[in-house]
């Protein structure tokens, strides 16, 4: 009896020799290969080419060749011959040359483009040595994509997007991608077959931006129901994608039946063997969209719904690959944990693709099994895959990954960096190479094995009790915290708390991370014009001041757990600027911005109801999923981990402002942080944010290389080689002025009654959140810092009394005066001329430096601007 391994040679050796056979004509791959070249490369369209060649001249492996052109080349004529065994592999030649040998790079528009400026110009190009060069596949493919990057990435892409990835695809050496665009018109037409009306499944289909989980049965109707129209151009845009793919003579996966089933069908089949999963991450196992229906792998209409969907997509597409991708239960736990139950389920999912292709191969990704402890060796069987969430970013990873595809010996890793960062951007500079080493060795260096790398506090900010947080070694024992003991009115003090918080992962050192970004700045004189590096320069930028927001963060939560007020502002506010700041950064690289997100959902709307639904969908999905209730956020939001200009300003920036303001108003009363509150104002923040239609820039602004030497001088430039310390805090009229606000409580003396108003001018942070936080902490610094601070002498906070009193007047004069010329500037009533009378008085109470003359002076003043508020309207 022959083994295992002797079985499976046997089988992929078949599949192999049907894939080839059935592969397209040569002269169809060769004129799709001229075609991409063009695209790519036009101005040496005609410097290179290509011819198939069988498996033979290779030893019976894929392979490609490059070799000179025989001959003398006049101008025009072909300077290099590719051969290849197939059309990605005469585009993967093709690429390879442009790289080792003309220095070019090349990678997707978002993370900086193509670096072609280093290719010679036609009739210029190198020579290779004589015997030329081949390379051959180690394995028969090179797997790409995941079943949920169609949602994260490629969601709202039309045609000129998707054939700008499979030329990218194919230079890559990309040939088993998935193809799983338009599956929904397929199973319409399926279970129309079953008696399931259209209508009936609008609650089956998530909306357009979460079709990947609907698939996958985690979630059904969230963001639907599709408009017909979208199932038919989604179908139209699959066959313009599966044709170009089968031109190249790549080898397209399609999916099959899971089991995953409409509710619908329970009313058709009244006997049928159908179980409802168990809840994903809905707020309170919300029916409407969690809870999906699986049809059990006995009942036989399992085989007969598989079977019709293969033979639906053989029919609407004209051909197959013969491989199917089906991943069951991602994410979904199995009703039963027994291994036959799995191999039930198996063998009746293959028999449904096998009934309706007799050729067909199952591909199942591997990822599923991490991330389910029912997952063991019994239960399961593991394959291997380029397997992200979501693409456009990293280039450097894709480039070195996807040269796997033909090498079959070790890369010397530092070498091969060194010569990327000259190809990215198309010269050697010194200093840049400096800083890609250091990035090899820190950020590209983690080794640990944990997940998350990236999930930092301004993307993914805690939901948690602040005093949950360790955010100090000074306030921490054996693993628990423990409070130190100071009376804080009314406030509860908390003897011990266990963690619920998860830091974000930081496996490299700082400061070395701040030296590569020197050295990028330091060579941005010199390739200031490269897309690619001002790509990167905003992105390692955004690194380095992303982990600095962490530990902002750690300070904020410290200064709060020791009853600091003033502590708690400052840092809050240094955060707030931060997010601002780096919003103007991203803003420097299209690479980074919300806006072509958001444009793309839009322009696939045929009418106004689909542009709105589209863009709500495309809102909700990078922020927070689920019908939430007004104090119970969804567990799923975040996860996209999106750091684009739009969303940091408008979203992420005033999320963080309600949980500061939160922070503050529990010092002031003394009561415990209130989770509720927080919450409430968080979610409806968010709900507000997902069906709002303000508009983004789709284009950049600003120049990169300044921002970010400004950002570095800002907030960096002490912290190289030094843990953090933010020793500097701004003046009450710094902190004022930055986000020009003013904040008085004027009393009516004729009626006693107090009335807090707010004047704002020209605000960076427009939040009402960001106003009351500031408001909060003007108005109460000085006597929360006399409250919890007894050891000062009477004179000491008398002292500091009058040291915040003139600051805060100066920003009263200031802000005042600014309104008085500005916004009431064509005023001229005896209000109006009072006020300025009472500024004229606060004026002389600062010469004069007496603390309660300018108190009186800025009540009056606040009275004052009360009543000319009251004029104006």
């Amino acid at each position: 009896m022959a083994d295992s391994s002797t079985l499976g040679v046997k089988y992929m050796s078949g599949l192999l020799e049907i894939q080839d056979r059935e592969r397209a004509p040569p002269s169809v791959q060769l004129s799709a290969v001229y075609a991409a070249v063009n695209r790519i490369i036009p101005s040496h369209s005609s410097s290179f080419a290509f011819v198939i060649i069988s498996k033979d001249s290779c030893g019976g492996e894929a392979c490609f060749k490059l070799n000179n052109h025989p001959g003398v080349s006049p101008i025009g004529s072909p300077e290099i011959f590719i051969s290849g065994t197939t059309g990605v592999e005469l585009l993967s030649g093709l690429h390879w040359y442009l790289k080792y040998w003309c220095g070019a790079h090349i990678s997707w528009d978002k993370t900086g483009g193509a670096q072609l400026s280093s290719i010679p110009k036609a009739g210029d190009l190198p020579r290779l040595q004589n015997v030329g060069i081949t390379m051959k596949r180690p394995t028969p493919w090179s797997y790409y994509q995941n079943a949920v990057s169609s949602s994260y990435t490629f969601a709202w892409w039309d045609w000129e997007r998707w054939e700008k990835e499979i030329d990218w695809m194919a230079l890559q050496g990309i040939n088993l991608p998935l193809a799983f665009t338009g599956q929904e018109a397929i199973w319409q037409k399926v279970f129309q077959n079953f008696n399931v009306s259209a209508a009936e499944l609008d609650d089956f289909f998530g909306g357009p931006a979460f079709l990947a989980w609907s698939r996958m049965g985690n979630l059904h109707g969230w963001g639907g129901p599709l408009p017909q129209s979208w199932l038919d151009q989604q179908l139209i845009l699959q066959k313009k994608i599966l044709a170009r793919m089968y031109e190249l003579g790549m080898t397209p996966v399609l999916p099959a039946f899971s089991g995953n089933v409409p509710a619908a069908l329970k009313r058709v089949y009244t006997s049928a063997q159908i179980t409802r999963l168990g809840n994903w991450y809905t707020v309170g196992s919300d029916p409407r969209w969690c809870c999906t229906y699986l049809l059990d792998a006995t009942d036989p209409l399992f085989v007969e719904i598989g079977r019709a969907f293969i033979r639906q997509q053989l029919k609407e597409y004209g051909r197959t690959s013969h491989i199917y991708n089906c991943d069951t239960f991602d994410e979904n736990t199995p009703p039963v944990d027994d291994p036959e139950y799995i191999s039930a389920l198996a063998a009746a999912i293959f028999e449904g693709m096998e009934s309706g292709d007799v050729d067909a191969v199952w591909l199942m990704q591997g990822w599923l099994f991490t991330d389910d402890p029912f997952w063991k060796p019994p239960q399961m069987k593991v394959g291997v895959g380029l397997s992200m969430e979501g693409i456009e970013q990293n280039a450097i990873v894709y480039d070195l990954m996807s040269e796997m595809a033909f090498r079959s010996k070790r890369v010397e890793v530092k070498n091969w960096i060194s010569l990327y960062a000259q190809r990215r951007y198309g010269k050697l500079v010194p200093s840049i190479q400096d800083g890609w080493n250091i990035l090899y060795h820190t950020v590209y260096n983690c080794t640990d094995g944990l997940n998350d790398k990236n999930r930092d506090v301004i993307m993914y900010f805690p939901d948690v009790d602040p005093n949950s947080i360790l955010a100090s070694v000074h306030l921490s024992l054996s693993g628990k915290h423990h409070k130190i003991h100071q009376s804080l009115g009314r406030r509860a003090i908390y003897e011990q708390t266990s963690y619920s918080y998860t830091h974000p992962h930081q496996w490299y050192s700082t400061s070395e991370v701040i030296r590569a970004l020197q050295l990028f700045i330091a060579g941005g004189d010199q390739l200031y014009e490269s897309s690619t590096y001002r790509y990167d320069l905003v992105d390692l930028t955004r690194q380095v001041l992303a982990k600095y927001a962490n530990q902002l963060f750690l300070k904020i939560i410290e200064a709060y757990q020791l009853g600091d007020l003033q502590g708690v502002v400052k840092f809050s506010q240094t955060f707030l600027e931060l997010v601002d700041d780096m919003d103007t950064l991203l803003a420097c690289h299209e690479g980074f911005l919300l806006g072509p997100w958001l444009e793309s959902a839009k322009k696939l709307a045929q009418n106004e109801q689909q542009m709105k639904q589209f863009e709500w969908n495309a809102r909700t999905q990078i922020t927070m999923w689920f019908d939430n209730t007004e104090e119970e956020a969804s567990l799923l939001r975040d996860y996209g981990n999106k750091y684009w200009s739009g969303l940091l300003r408008d979203y992420y920036g005033p999320r963080a402002a309600i949980y500061f303001k939160c922070l503050i108003e529990s010092l002031h009363t003394g009561n415990g942080f209130s989770l509720k509150n927080w919450r409430k104002q968080w979610i409806k923040l968010t709900n507000e944010w997902q069906s709002s239609r303000d508009i983004f820039p789709t284009s950049s602004s600003g120049n990169v290389l300044d921002v970010s030497w400004w950002l570095y001088n800002k907030y960096l430039k002490d912290l190289e080689l030094a843990p953090l310390h933010v020793d500097h805090q701004p003046s009450p009229r710094k902190r004022l002025s930055l986000i020009s606000i003013l904040s008085v409580a004027a009393v009516d003396k004729g009626t006693g009654k107090k009335q807090d108003i707010t004047i704002t001018g020209a605000n960076t942070l427009p939040s009402d959140e960001v106003q009351r936080m500031v408001s909060f902490a003007e108005k109460y610094a000085k006597q929360d810092k006399e409250k919890r601070d007894t050891k000062f002498a009477k004179e000491d906070k008398e002292k500091r009394d009058a040291i915040d009193t003139k600051n805060q007047a100066d920003s009263v004069v200031y802000q005042t005066w600014k309104q008085l010329k500005g916004t009431w500037r064509q005023s001229s009533c005896p209000v109006k001329d009072k006020a300025e009378a009472e500024l004229g008085e606060l004026n002389d109470a600062i010469s004069g430096e007496s603390t309660q003359a300018m108190k009186d002076a800025m009540i009056l003043i606040g009275a004052g601007c009360l009543r000319l508020l009251k004029v104006s309207k």
